[in-house]
């Protein structure tokens, strides 16, 4: 039923057509809308409400210019040439290269960012 209805009208708490429902339901309320079915020719008000709310932690993403290290082993000189080409860094204590993610991201080299190094992340 909803799926062949059409939603014109967006509104925000507080605005014209919003505002008895914002004094009903308060800041639990997000948004009203205003959806017309023309097969039956009527127009629903609907509310989309907050019914819960518990702390979160969004979980971890590299920007494109936070450096990564990539894991490559000795023999693979052809991913070492890669690398390079990509402006990448060997670090020779850590035996990883370092690399801008958005150079990698998307390709098989993002793989090989050590897990360990994905669960910290970077300080921001």
């Amino acid at each position: 039923m909803l799926t062949e209805m059409k939603s014109y009208c967006h509104l925000k708490p507080g605005q014209n057509g919003a505002k008895r429902l914002t004094e009903q339901y308060g800041g639990a309320l997000l948004c009203v809308r205003y959806r017309y079915d023309e097969t039956r020719r009527v127009r629903l008000k609907t509310v989309e409400l907050i019914v819960e709310e518990r702390p979160w932690e969004p979980p971890f993403r590299h920007r494109n210019d936070d450096l990564v290290p990539v894991a490559v082993a000795y023999g693979e000189k052809e991913l070492r040439e890669r690398l390079r080409k990509l402006r990448g860094t060997w670090d020779p204590e850590a035996k990883v290269w370092h690399v801008p993610y958005g150079k990698i991201r998307g390709t098989e080299l993002e793989a090989r960012i050590p897990a360990a190094f994905l669960r910290s992340g970077r300080k921001r």
